[in-house]
């Protein structure tokens, strides 16, 4: 490993879990059953996408409910909840209540801002109060509360033959401290470590200091802690695509080559109004990707990472991807498989 860099303690992968309209069963029994190999390839943990009137998961906790069940160890994520969608309150109850279910397992990771396509959605979503919610970080506050313990309500006591508590029930040891902020940009890192939260940097970050993505991505770890309590051990887990090719057929190379290749143009400039940085997809042996990893600053300041899955391959791709990312290119980073 770069002498900047610890070895890699933690290794986890994404997953955005698409289906067909006309067979969803089968997209999400794929999506499980793919956190379960990752449980037995010694992954520390899996993660899902979270997506509205998409083919993808539209819920997520709900989906890691179900893999709790048919796992025992891997620690299972969400990158990310948009908060826009959710009601705090009712969020802090189903991450509470899955995150028992898995035993303390459950890392949800969270964003904040108006839902993708505000204007359509508006008036599905907050018919009488589209005006007046809040998408700012004081919902993530909200939530953060709640689930640390806060009280919620005026309501504790018994009434009848009824009890009632005044903070969110149930409450689950720990799972305050497992909260992740997904944030692409200096101002979401400096929140996120002002209020204690772990921080999610991914493949996308806004270009707001330099237009070189591992540099802007390294001033994001470095901001986040310098404002966390923990400092320098406050946790970052880097999400890149990563597409190790040792026990691919020469098929799939050349589908993952072509998929990199399309994706490309949009990482050599800051795209759209919101200067938005897009990362390279890295495409090639487990050992060359280990090699670009080294040199990437970004990649130096963490010690975990959950590695995204390509969008739009089939179920037999991503057994190939994360077999050769567990069994090669994270002994390559100095990483070693859950037991």
């Amino acid at each position: 490993m770069p002498l900047s860099s610890e070895p890699l303690r933690k290794l986890g992968f994404l997953t955005i879990g698409l289906f067909d309209e006309a067979d969803p069963r089968r997209g999400h029994e794929s999506t499980l059953d793919i956190i379960a190999l990752g449980e037995r390839l010694g992954f520390d943990s899996a993660w899902v996408r979270h997506r509205h009137l998409q083919h993808g998961i539209s819920s997520p906790v709900a989906v890691l409910a179900a893999a709790s069940q048919r796992t025992s160890r891997i620690e299972l994520g969400t990158a990310v909840i948009p908060l826009g969608w959710e009601n705090p309150l009712r969020l802090a109850e189903d991450l509470a209540t899955v995150d028992i279910l898995s035993g303390g397992r459950l890392n949800p990771g969270i964003s904040v801002g108006p839902p993708m396509r505000w204007e359509q959605v508006k008036d599905a979503l907050y018919p009488d109060t589209a005006e007046a919610e809040d998408f700012g970080y004081g919902r993530v506050k909200r939530l953060l509360d709640l689930v640390r313990g806060e009280k919620a309500a005026d309501i504790g006591g018994v009434q009848g033959f009824e009890v009632f508590s005044d903070r969110v029930q149930p409450q689950s040891a720990g799972l305050g401290k497992r909260l992740w902020y997904g944030g692409a940009s200096l101002r979401s890192a400096r929140w996120a470590g002002e209020n204690g939260m772990n921080f999610l940097t991914s493949s996308v970050v806004k270009a707001e200091e330099a237009e070189d993505f591992a540099e802007i991505q390294r001033s994001h770890v470095q901001e986040f802690r310098a404002h966390h309590p923990d400092g320098r051990n406050a946790r970052v887990s880097q999400g890149l695509v990563v597409i190790p090719t040792d026990s691919a057929t020469a098929e799939q190379r050349a589908k993952y080559l072509a998929y990199a290749e399309k994706r490309t143009p949009r990482t050599t400039t800051p795209q759209g109004p919101a200067r938005m940085m897009f990362a390279q997809d890295l495409v090639g042996s487990s050992a060359e990707i280990a090699e670009r990893l080294y040199a990437h600053v970004g990649f130096q300041q963490v010690s975990e990472v959950a590695f995204a899955l390509p969008f739009t391959f089939e179920h037999d791709d991503y057994v190939q991807i994360l077999t050769d990312i567990a069994t090669r290119l994270g002994p390559a980073l100095g990483w070693r498989p859950a037991g």
